[in-house]
């Protein structure tokens, strides 16, 4: 099992939410990453016994050909979006014998790891 290192914050009744900005491995198209991570990789993630007990919510996001006047072009192919009651059930999902053998490998094959941002936080919802 790996080990998640977090600093000491009060976090008591908040849910955590993991948020991962993802780019696409250099070979691969935006569309034909968008298919990947749609299509192989989110039934493969959702299949991991640890990812049923553990995430409370999993979205996608995935951007698409727009821009906003005033704003630099979007860097990012898509976003990723986790919910865990907790960081042990972060802890639990990712620290996994399953994740790192089958999650892990398969990232590889559309994500540019090293070139993707990583957020781990709660939320302070303004507008519901």
């Amino acid at each position: 099992m790996h080990t998640l290192y977090v600093d000491s914050v009060s976090i008591e009744g908040s849910m955590i939410k993991f948020t991962i900005l993802m780019r696409r491995i250099p070979s691969m198209t935006h569309d034909e990453f968008v298919a990947y991570h749609r299509d192989q990789h989110a039934p493969l993630f959702r299949a991991l016994p640890e990812v049923r007990q553990h995430v409370r919510r999993y979205v996608q996001c995935h951007t698409i050909a727009a821009t906003i006047p005033g704003l630099p072009p979007p860097t990012f192919d898509g976003i990723t979006e986790l919910w865990f009651d907790d960081v042990a059930g972060l802890e639990a999902v990712f620290g996994s014998a399953n994740y790192m053998a089958t999650i892990r490998p398969d990232e590889a094959r559309f994500i540019d790891l090293h070139a993707c941002e990583f957020v781990l936080a709660t939320e302070n919802v303004v507008i519901a």
